[in-house]
């Protein structure tokens, strides 16, 4: 069995979408759930499917603003530190 690139994105983005089931932290989960629609959202473009591409579209925006949400809603003092470059 070869598989196509198409494939490949397909499957690559139900196992991210199945692994997300496993996901405790919010933060995380809504990161799995981005990235899955991100890859279905793919998908459905590369096979020319309106309706894979809207309801994934959809999902990106909503999964983007719940985790832009969820982390302004982390007191900055919460929030892990980065360590910056010197200069």
């Amino acid at each position: 069995m070869t598989l196509t690139l198409t494939d490949t994105v397909g499957w690559a983005a139900t196992v991210v979408f199945v692994v997300s089931y496993f996901f405790r932290q919010p933060a995380a989960l809504r990161a799995a759930q981005l990235l899955g629609a991100a890859l279905w959202l793919l998908f459905g473009l590369m096979i020319a499917s309106v309706p894979v591409i809207v309801c994934n579209a959809l999902i990106v925006a909503a999964a983007a603003w719940t985790l832009v949400r969820g982390w302004r809603d982390v007191p900055k003092d919460a929030r892990p530190v980065t360590p910056r470059e010197p200069g």
